[in-house]
């Protein structure tokens, strides 16, 4: 039951070790063929224009994308999300375009913008949110599409199907919470509820 982590750029190394503290064996993925017998991904944040031509220059853009179509589970944060994003804001190059949201980078301002805040995050009730350099969701274009969180009035969490887009870093709190929702969502984790322990602060 391993996990890929996209592995080029940003923080996939934080990502990696959460999973492996709950016991989920990863995969780095950086070449097409790491992409074979995973059943989940997860896109980290970083340069999302960056991930974006290395994902086309190592030729994994496309068959990600169709396993994503397939139906992994994948969840995106922060770049990852603009990675998964239908439609980037300000005329972006489209990457995956298989999350039906509409995204602008930076949204809160660069890094000056950057901030930390606790808020709801689906069945969470105070999650602690760290956005660096933060993406947002301007428009949800399916309305199959979940809002799992909404911070400062703008949307900052959803769930499509099998994808889960953040546009925090929940890999940098010591709340492995919502990396166990997206593994339970996708039948990866094999306890039914999460830990007593997991659904408070962190």
């Amino acid at each position: 039951m391993t996990v890929g982590v996209l592995a080029l750029q940003g923080a996939f190394r934080e990502h990696a070790a959460v999973l492996r503290g709950l016991g989920i064996p990863v995969r780095d993925i950086r070449r097409r063929e790491d992409l074979q017998g995973i059943r989940g991904i997860v896109l980290p944040g970083g340069e999302s224009t960056v991930q974006g031509k290395l994902l086309r220059d190592f030729g994994i853009l496309e068959p990600l994308r169709d396993l994503i179509a397939q139906g992994l589970p994948v969840m995106g944060t922060c770049a990852g999300l603009i990675l998964l994003a239908r439609e980037i804001g300000e005329d972006g190059e489209r990457h995956l375009g298989t999350l039906p949201v509409r995204v602008f980078r930076n949204i809160y301002g660069r890094q000056l913008g950057s901030f930390v805040t606790n808020g709801r995050v689906g069945e969470f009730e105070n999650f602690r949110e760290v956005f660096i350099r933060a993406p947002g969701i301007a428009e949800i274009l399916d309305p199959e599409t979940e809002v799992l969180a909404v911070t400062n009035g703008r949307i900052t969490g959803v769930r499509y199907r099998n994808q889960f887009g953040f546009a925090f870093h929940p890999e940098l709190t010591a709340n492995p919470g919502l990396h166990l929702l997206f593994l339970k969502h996708s039948g990866l984790y094999p306890e039914p509820e999460l830990p007593a322990n997991v659904r408070q602060s962190a």
